[in-house]
């Protein structure tokens, strides 16, 4: 008798050990999920890298369920509520459309932003003071918008005319153009807006400003970014340099850039997470910076164009 109650307790010691390391294998299970408001180099790399560093950190233990809005920011809010139907542990929420569609959706799951060039801006904070607090923080594509002012007037101190073609959509493209325009006023320039609603209009509205301005400057849009091709279609016959707030629209459409790198962005926005899915409080977690820019140059499009580039511009890679 003493022996099969030895027995049942030894074997119920076995089950609630394996029951222990099922919880234990489930508490270190996540699943992720990715909004990313439309495909383009930019984006594409930030979530790549998101993927990876969380990947490295818990291996087969996250799981993405990785969504694009195809630029549709009502798309972004039917993607993020999806995620908090399924009860997903985090969500990325690459470019400020999809941050503002996940904040809406939920004030309990982690998010995190990503692409997203000021979170004051974006989520419409008047005291932003670099940490957004709740249950939201992220990483910042911004980079220094006085000195890609400075770059414009370095490559062209000619000039007197500067287009500022954007998405008046994107509310971060407008804080961009603004401060820029602002800049480029104290450099001398007189600067021109030419807003465009979507994709729709971007081709006359981009016709317009070729036609009105000796440069143009866009800013980290994604309308943009989605159809450099449009834009470099126009421009390029017309003889008007654009200079472009990051790399990808500058590999379309521009002759020279300060940018930062999307991926590193990623994977920084991605040990964030990881600090976050093991159990840092996110709430406290302040907004963090690209720390490296670069200035770049599209070697192509310059010798179309005929514009010199400084030697300590970076030539960018583009794909054949």
């Amino acid at each position: 008798m003493k022996k099969q109650v030895l027995a049942v307790l030894l074997s119920a010691s076995v089950a609630g050990s394996m029951l222990g390391m099922s919880v234990s294998a489930e508490e270190k299970s996540f699943t992720v999920g990715i909004c990313q408001l439309v495909q383009h180099d930019a984006l594409d790399a930030a979530t790549q890298g998101f993927k990876d560093a969380l990947t490295e950190e818990f291996g087969d233990a996250v799981t993405f369920d990785e969504q694009n809005a195809q630029g549709d920011s009502n798309t972004c809010s039917t993607i993020v509520n999806s995620f908090v139907s399924n009860g997903v542990d985090l969500i990325l929420a690459n470019a400020t459309p999809a941050l503002q569609a996940a904040a809406a959706a939920t004030n309990e799951i982690p998010i995190l932003g990503t692409s997203v060039t000021e979170y004051g801006v974006a989520l419409a904070l008047d005291d932003f003071d670099g940490t957004v607090g709740g249950n939201i923080s992220g990483t910042s594509d911004l980079a220094p918008l006085d000195e890609q002012a400075a770059m414009l007037h370095e490559l062209f101190p000619d000039a007197e005319k500067v287009g500022l073609l954007y998405c008046s959509a994107e509310a971060n493209s407008q804080y961009q153009v603004d401060t820029v325009k602002a800049a480029l006023e104290e450099l001398g320039y007189t600067c021109e807006y030419y807003a465009f609603s979507d994709s729709n209009d971007l081709s006359a509205v981009a016709t317009t400003a070729s036609s009105e301005s000796d440069v143009i400057y866009v800013p980290t849009d994604n309308t943009v970014a989605s159809n450099t091709e449009i834009v470099n279609n126009i421009c390029q016959p017309a003889g008007v340099p654009v200079i472009a707030g990051e790399e990808g629209i500058c590999a379309g459409c521009g002759v020279a850039t300060l940018s930062i790198s999307y991926y590193d962005l990623g994977v920084g926005t991605g040990k964030m997470a990881a600090r976050v899915l093991n159990g840092e409080d996110i709430s406290e977690m302040a907004v963090e910076y690209a720390p490296n820019f670069t200035k770049k140059y599209n070697a192509q499009l310059c010798e179309a164009l005929g514009v010199t580039i400084p030697e300590d511009y970076v030539a960018i890679e583009v794909a054949e």
